[in-house]
Parts: C-alpha cells; sequence; structure tokens
C-alpha cells in the first residue's frame, strides 16, 4: 500500500506485499462464519504462511479454538485466543446485539480494536449487527454522518480493481454523505491501489447532469467543487456498465443500490461459471474443447472469484473494521486477512481521519 502522497502501488490486496513492515495485531472474531471456526482458523494458516509477521488475537469458545489452532503448525505462536461465550448469528438483529451482545466473539473483536491491543478486527459475521456493535464501540470520526462499506471490485484498470462504497452500511445517503463516501473512497484508493489522483464517478441511471434525484445532483456538485483541493479527478455520473471498467477508479452510491449491485455482480459471476462448466460437459467434443482451454478457463474463474477480493472494510469509524462474506472458506477468509495486515501496516486509519479534517476543512472554508 502506499500513502496519501503516492509511493509503491500493489495489483490487488496480497499479505505479500506488506512484507516485513511493522505492523499491529490482527483482532479476529472466529464464531460468526457461516462455516464456523475451523474455516476462520484455516484462513488464518494460510495467511501467516504467506507472511509469518501477522499475529492475531482470536475470539470465541477458547477450547475449541485452541483445539484447532494447535492442529495447524506453528500458528499457535502468532495467535492470542480470547474466550467469548455467546455468538452473533446471522439471524440476529443489530438492536438485540447491542443490547444483549458484550459476552459474544464480535463484541470482544472490536473491544480489542477499540482498547488499541490490535488494530483491525476482522469478522465473518452479521454485517448489521458488526456494523452497529461498531458504530457504538468505536464511534464515528469527527464530522462522518453514516460510515460506509467500501469493496474492490474487478475491473479493467491497470491494477485490476475499483473501489466501490457504500454496499450497504446504510440503506440511505444524503448529498453531504455522498460527499463524505466520495472523499473516503478517494483516500482508500490512493493507499490501497496505489493511486496518486484516483478518478471518481457517482453511480446514476444516466450521465447527463440533469437525470438522477435531487441528491445526486446536489451531491454532484459538492464533489466536483471539492476535487481539486482533495486532489482526485471526479468524471461525474456513471452508469451500472461502469462499475467493471477503465473510466473510473471510485464509485459512489447509496448502500441500497450499492448491495444490490453487489450481490448481481457475485450472482451473475456463479451463473457465468456454472453455465460454462455446463457447456464444456455437454459432449466429448467440448470436453475435448474444455481440456484444450483449460488455462483460460482457470484464469477467467480466479479473476471473477469473488474469494480473492473477499472484505469489505468499514470506514469512517475510529478504528478500521473488515467484514469477510459470512459464507468465506479459508481462502476467502485468508483474502480478508491479507486487507486487514495491508490496512494495518500502512496506517490507513489515521491517513483516513486526517483527510477527512483536512477536507472538512476545506468545505466550511468554501462554504464561509
Amino acid at each position: 500500500m502506499s500513502d496519501e502522497t503516492g509511493g509503491a502501488s500493489v495489483s490487488k490486496p496480497s499479505v505479500a506485499d506488506a512484507g516485513s513492515t511493522p505492523g499491529g495485531v490482527l483482532s479476529i472474531d472466529a464464531m460468526g462464519g457461516d462455516l464456523g471456526p475451523e474455516a476462520v482458523v484455516a484462513g488464518m494458516a494460510r495467511a501467516v504462511k504467506l507472511n509469518p509477521a501477522i499475529r492475531f488475537v482470536v475470539h470465541g469458545d477458547k477450547p475449541v479454538l485452541d483445539a484447532l489452532i494447535a492442529k495447524r503448525r506453528g500458528l499457535s505462536d502468532h495467535c492470542t485466543t480470547r474466550h467469548a461465550e455467546g455468538v452473533v448469528t446471522m439471524d440476529d438483529k443489530p438492536a438485540q446485539v447491542m443490547r444483549n451482545g458484550k459476552d459474544t466473539s464480535m463484541w470482544s473483536a472490536i473491544e480489542s480494536v477499540r482498547s488499541g491491543e490490535a488494530t483491525v478486527c476482522v469478522s465473518c459475521g452479521n454485517t448489521g449487527a458488526l456494523m452497529a456493535v461498531a458504530m457504538i464501540r468505536l464511534r464515528k470520526l469527527p464530522g462522518v454522518n453514516r460510515p460506509a462499506i467500501a469493496i474492490f471490485w474487478p475491473s479493467r484498470n491497470p491494477k485490476g480493481f475499483n473501489v466501490m462504497l457504500d454496499m450497504g452500511a446504510d440503506i440511505r445517503a444524503d448529498a453531504d454523505d455522498l460527499l463524505q463516501y466520495a472523499l473516503m473512497g478517494t483516500s482508500y484508493a490512493r493507499n490501497a491501489l496505489g493511486l496518486d489522483r484516483p478518478r471518481v464517478g457517482l453511480l446514476n441511471v444516466g450521465t447527463e447532469e440533469h437525470k438522477g434525484r435531487s441528491e445526486l445532483r446536489e451531491a454532484h456538485d459538492l464533489i466536483e467543487a471539492l476535487a481539486d483541493a482533495n486532489r482526485f479527478e471526479f468524471v461525474g455520473f456513471v452508469e451500472g456498465g461502469d462499475i467493471p471498467s477503465d473510466r473510473v477508479d471510485v464509485i459512489v452510491t447509496d448502500g441500497f443500490t450499492g448491495n444490490v449491485a453487489l450481490k448481481t455482480g457475485e450472482g451473475t459471476a456463479k451463473f457465468v461459471r456454472d453455465m460454462l462448466s455446463e457447456a464444456f460437459r455437454a459432449t466429448p467434443l467440448s470436453k475435448i474443447a474444455a481440456l484444450l482451454a483449460m488455462t483460460s478457463l482457470k484464469r477467467l474463474a480466479a479473476r471473477i472469484d469473488p474469494r480473492r477480493v473477499n472484505g469489505g472494510v468499514f470506514l469512517g469509524l475510529n478504528g478500521t473494521v473488515v467484514k469477510s462474506h459470512g459464507s468465506a472458506d479459508e481462502t476467502g477468509v485468508a483474502s480478508a486477512i491479507a486487507l486487514a495486515w495491508d490496512l494495518s501496516t500502512s496506517g490507513f486509519s489515521e491517513k483516513l481521519k486526517a483527510r477527512l479534517d483536512t477536507a472538512t476543512g476545506l468545505q466550511d472554508e468554501d462554504q464561509a
């Protein structure tokens, strides 16, 4: 990762890129995923093989976790376990967790970041509950009304990814929220993708300036006004087809639209993989064709595999949280940990806060 002034860039999030950079400790909620703590511990072991510098504080059922960790050679040297009796399920309501969730692995994992014991929290658990606990324990950064979830979206850009936010932290977003998303997304792209001057687009139903809801048109003007001072290029409105394109680096939208786009993209990728598999198994000739095209097919499968970019980052909090997909397997968990480690070693949270402080001052001056 690079800092706010530029620097070395990476093609995708990877623990290997962090090298021996001094970093903090990662806090892992090991109990919240669909596949249980086995998948989480397997992902931790995979991440450590790629970067032995990683250290974990692991939260959950201590006897269970200690036994799973002991089965992975050398992993115990990288782990401290914290016992937490409760588990936040995917069906639990955020309000319920905030009232009664203090004994859960999710709450404990967030507390490690709040206390400074760890720098980044990683969880496969309930998104709404995770955001609610993170907001109440870590608090929002000054000037942030609504935090956002940012993800990497595979694209035609040289880096291979675009940044998109919000992906579901809050279904609502007014013009000021969208401006903050643009600023946070720009900082994230600058640090995570090494882009000195990211291109920002505002997702709309068309590219014409008169289209879209009033808050989108207002946000368009606000973002455009602060682009030069914050060192990013505003390309204006973009459409759904631009999300994986090389026209833009950061796509800004509300959480409702972003989450629908994300689930649609994941479903489409799975549909393409399934249809290709069926087509190449249909006849003896197609099976031969599949063998001949195996290298290209594997490359395509890897390119659209959501596991390799697993991990949405909660932006706008006094601390960093990475939300892994609930159904993440070993590969997906390792990818989320890789992203968390890169954020930890880059000091991203402090840089984002500084960027928002500067931008807020510029906005105040502009409105004076």
